[in-house]
């Protein structure tokens, strides 16, 4: 089972290198679901050979369907990304009627490709109407990842459908579960047949101000949901 750390700094890239864990979806502002972060922190995080550093192309919060000023946005963010030394990039474009937008993705997907980039589709994916054909699309697009709570408000609730999606893709892309982790339920979502595993590793601090919320490394958290599969 692949684990995958979903961080927003340099401290959880060195923290998957801590646990042997070999890939993080870097992101920033993970209070609306993640944006892209700073090119110098995935230049950073890059810098450790032993992590692949996938980085979240958006640009701006509040949904998933894009004009096309930010549709030529993700495509530069993609090429600087690529420059900094990231191994693969996480997106995902919808229609305003939340299914899955075939030619924006299809863009980004050929321009990452072109790159040499892996491709994660992220977690637009559980807006959509029909799981079966968002797959569907994903597939004909050539994504070679999905992250997904199987379209509920976290994986656990959403394990039943997260099974019909591992059984639609016969190893065609990589099923990852995503949202809600925890020590108490990673081994039913593992059970599913995923791929892989997702989590967040950060806690807020306790103190805040006006400017935001500092996260610091929940290594309880980590560390309780890694035993489960040496367990």
């Amino acid at each position: 089972m692949t684990v995958e750390f979903c961080i927003d700094s340099y401290l959880g890239a060195l923290a998957a290198k801590s646990y042997g864990v070999k890939r993080i979806e870097l992101c920033s502002a993970l209070s609306v679901g993640g944006l892209s972060p700073s090119i110098g922190l995935v230049n950073k995080c890059a810098e450790i050979k032993e992590v692949e550093t996938h980085v979240m192309i958006r640009p701006i919060e509040g949904g998933f369907a894009y004009d096309s000023n930010i549709i030529e946005a993700m495509l530069q963010e993609i090429i600087y990304t690529k420059k900094a030394g990231a191994k693969g990039v996480v997106f995902g474009c919808l229609n305003n009627d939340n299914q899955v937008n075939i030619e924006q993705n299809k863009l980004l997907i050929e321009k990452a490709k072109m790159l040499g980039l892996e491709t994660t589709f992220h977690r637009a994916f559980d807006q959509t109407k029909d799981p079966t054909i968002a797959l569907k699309n994903l597939l004909s697009l050539g994504f070679d990842r999905l992250l997904t709570s199987g379209t509920k408000k976290n994986a656990k609730d959403g394990a039943e459908i997260i099974s019909k999606l591992v059984d639609q893709a016969k190893g065609q892309i990589q099923i990852m579960a995503g949202c809600g982790i925890n020590e108490n339920n990673v081994m039913k979502i593992a059970q599913t047949g995923v791929d892989a595993i997702h989590f967040t590793i950060h806690k807020k601090q306790i103190q805040s101000n006006e400017m935001g919320v500092k996260n610091t490394i929940d290594e309880k958290k980590i560390e309780n949901i890694l035993k489960q599969f040496n367990s």
